[in-house]
């Protein structure tokens, strides 16, 4: 297997000067895409911020690396659509280089035939006509009542939640705080209005099914529902049988691209162009970023006042305020000094939900998979290639047996596994004629029963189980294998930094959105230390590359900064 190269890294690396010259006015942690946005609202605002990253390249799980010589990779984050409209627009991320490329979704099956789905109606209907006429006349209404909760959440992703002060909060901010109330319960009941009595109810069922119980409702054939199914279970340890994963499903298709919903893009360059083109905005705003910064510690002052933060080299940079892009779990337990936070809030963070069940291989090869059932004898991209590309899941049941293998304890004998093939699209990742794969695979324990993802051996015998798999559809696949690299859920947490290997820095459940997230009495972005803020996806709307935590807590931020630092 080729060794990991890693690409250049952005930003300075005169830590010492630069950093310690001044007092900044914020400082985040984490240079990953929520930080990155957090820093480009916060600099706009004419303030001073830094934003430290641990590792050498910024992005986070939204990364673009090259892992073989010659082929740059998603390496973790692999599709785009969660990234918020309002965020985009704002930061004007076209202008910094954010490229969207189109895919559709493929399934292949064992039996000869396949699924093949897109943003052409048509051609949805004539594709799900081959399992069912019925659900083919049904996918439209489905997709339709789909779109209008997804307008209906969309208030309530993009502003903080509305959380009650805490502390000694002035008659001003108490007023002020009680008119926000108001305003947004009046507004979510404005749009609750506008569902109807009948979508309200159904709207209620999606969020505490199981997405099972909702897919089959809508539909009867077994291939369509499990295509649809995928998107209830990724990046989490639940089956489709699980209540609550019914609102994953719809956390998934929230997001939109050029103005269609549900619609997943390739990012050219990979999803670290995201990331960049985040940091571009940043930069220009007047932000400055480092990486290889690693912050070791939070600093408080005797008053409980937040003041700055420790490098691990022994740096200390000054700030008024502090944001952390890290998870809620690394961001208290670690960071925040023992004894420095209420015991019933460090309860709750230590019991948080951070498991995870997903394994990400990225793989270069040297020619594109044919799948058996297409028939075809070209040797280019066709559009069974451009999307994602479901291997392993026919059925639901499928789905739930590879789930209770990791509730057992092992991998999946049969994992479920998201192919992408980017390069099919873009042709900026790889040389010619050759290919960029990446495999998001499920579900694979953090700690395995039966041996330990340390063991080269294991670790190497479960990525030939998955190549296996996919020969069954696409034979030949493993000998086109030119290299990989292998992120199981340990890996996650020691190279990118998300407890457990959670991709959402927490588990979507319904205990622990909105209100809840990431505790109960703090989703509003403040913590109970003054001048720290949480400003990654363990914070309110959750995971995925949305920007919108970034987003939400800037602007608490902005309004407590100008509170305390003269307006510039």
């Amino acid at each position: 297997m080729w060794r990991r190269r890693f690409s250049t890294s952005i930003g300075s690396s005169d830590v010492f000067g630069t950093l310690t010259k001044k007092k900044w006015d914020a400082v985040v942690i984490g240079g990953g895409h929520n930080g990155l946005t957090a820093a480009a609202y916060l600099a706009r605002g004419g303030f001073s911020v830094a934003v430290l990253e641990r590792r050498h390249v910024i992005g986070g799980a939204a990364v673009t690396e090259e892992l073989v010589p010659g082929f740059r990779f998603s390496r973790c984050s692999y599709l785009q659509s969660l990234l918020r409209p309002s965020v985009i627009r704002e930061l004007e991320l076209g202008k910094h280089g954010l490229k969207l490329r189109n895919p559709s979704s493929f399934t292949p099956c064992l039996d000869g035939r396949y699924l093949l789905l897109g943003p052409d109606q048509e051609l949805n209907h004539s594709e799900i006509s081959k399992f069912s006429r019925l659900d083919a006349d049904a996918y439209p209404r489905y997709e339709k009542q789909l779109e209008r909760f997804c307008r209906f959440m969309d208030p309530l992703l993009d502003v903080p939640p509305p959380e009650s002060l805490h502390g000694d909060s002035s008659l001003n901010d108490r007023l002020s705080n009680k008119m926000y109330k108001s305003a947004f319960w009046a507004r979510c009941l404005r749009q609750a209005a506008s569902l109807g009595q009948k979508d309200m109810v159904d709207f209620m069922d999606l969020l505490l099914s199981p997405a099972s119980k909702v897919l089959n409702n809508w539909f009867e054939s077994d291939v369509l529902k499990a295509t649809l199914a995928t998107d209830a279970v990724i990046g989490s340890t639940a089956s489709v049988h699980t209540p609550g994963s019914g609102y994953v499903l719809l956390h998934h298709v929230m997001g939109e691209t050029d103005g269609d919903r549900g619609i997943w893009s390739y990012v050219e360059g990979g999803m670290g162009s995201v990331s960049m083109a985040i940091g571009n905005a940043a930069r220009e705003a007047g932000a400055e970023i480092f990486t290889n910064a690693s912050v070791s510690k939070v600093l408080i002052e005797d008053s409980g006042n937040v003041k700055g933060v420790l490098l691990a080299d022994g740096t200390r940079v000054d700030a008024s305020v502090v944001l952390s892009n890290a998870t809620p779990y690394r961001t208290f337990m670690e960071l925040v000094p023992n004894n420095a936070l209420p015991n019933d809030f460090v309860r709750a963070i230590k019991h948080s939900d951070y498991s995870s069940a997903t394994t990400k291989i990225n793989l270069a090869v040297d020619k594109i998979p044919l799948f058996r059932c297409c028939n075809t004898d070209h040797s280019g991209p066709g559009p069974e290639h451009f999307g994602t590309i479901h291997i392993g899941a026919e059925s639901m049941e499928e789905i739930h047996s590879a789930c209770q293998d990791a509730e057992n304890g092992m991998p999946s004998r049969r994992p479920v596994i998201e192919m992408t093939i980017p390069s099919a699209l873009d042709t900026t990742i790889s040389p010619p004629g050759k290919h960029v794969i990446n495999l998001f695979i499920q579900y694979t324990p953090y700690k395995p029963s039966d041996g330990s993802w340390e063991d080269p051996t294991y670790r190497e015998a479960f990525a030939q189980r998955c190549f296996k798999l996919i020969d069954e559809y696409a034979p030949g696949f493993s000998t086109s294998i030119i290299g990989y690299d292998m992120l199981t859920p340990p890996d996650l947490e020691r190279e990118i930094g998300l407890t457990g290997g959670n991709i959402f820095h927490g588990a979507m459940g319904l205990d622990s959105l909105f209100l809840m997230r990431p505790v109960k009495g703090w989703s509003n972005y403040e913590t109970p230390l003054k001048g720290l803020y949480l400003c990654g996806s363990g914070a309110h709307p959750g995971g995925g590359v949305m920007g919108a935590p970034g987003r939400n807590a800037a602007h608490v931020v902005l309004q407590d900064l100008k509170k305390i630092i003269p307006q510039q």
